[in-house]
């Protein structure tokens, strides 16, 4: 799989709302919501007004001169969140650019953003059932909290 890694142009923050749609985690055998779903306030806060705010870094994958995939991050209110000084992630790639490595790659690459530009740690929810729990487990996430649903996970940078 050819691909590269480069940071998100300004001009081009709208991919991320089709990079949150595909995070969404839907288990087998339940329906898939509408699109419109990331328009609510709770999905709204990954995306809105990105990269105007301190913080704000999205990596995207490249392949065939398209985003296949993207990580970013930003300190914001959301399932995921710790504190104020911690950011929390979201990440997806389109469905047929999964199983390469590429999100791994994408994890790694931004983690280390994130070290050189002083954070101490990130965090990220992941639904209990999704399979990339083991990735985040790979690149050094821990459990530090769940519920019936999720665990919260952070990474010592």
């Amino acid at each position: 799989m050819d691909y590269s890694i480069r940071e998100l142009r300004q001009n081009e923050s709208k991919v991320l709302n089709t990079f949150l749609y595909e995070a969404i985690f839907i288990p087998e055998g339940l329906p898939v919501p509408p699109k419109e779903i990331i328009n609510q306030p709770e999905l709204q806060v990954y995306v809105k007004d990105f990269g105007k705010n301190k913080g704000d870094l999205c990596l995207v994958a490249e392949a065939n001169n398209e985003i296949v995939g993207a990580v970013w991050c930003r300190i914001m209110n959301d399932y995921g969140h710790i504190d104020a000084e911690t950011p929390s992630f979201a990440i997806s790639l389109l469905k047929q650019y999964r199983n390469y490595g590429i999100g791994t790659n994408l994890m790694e690459q931004i983690l280390k953003k994130l070290k050189m530009q002083g954070y101490k740690q990130a965090s990220l929810s992941v639904q209990k059932m999704n399979y990339a729990v083991h990735m985040y487990l790979k690149v050094g996430f821990e459990i530090v909290d769940e519920n019936d649903e999720e665990y919260i996970m952070i990474c010592k940078l």
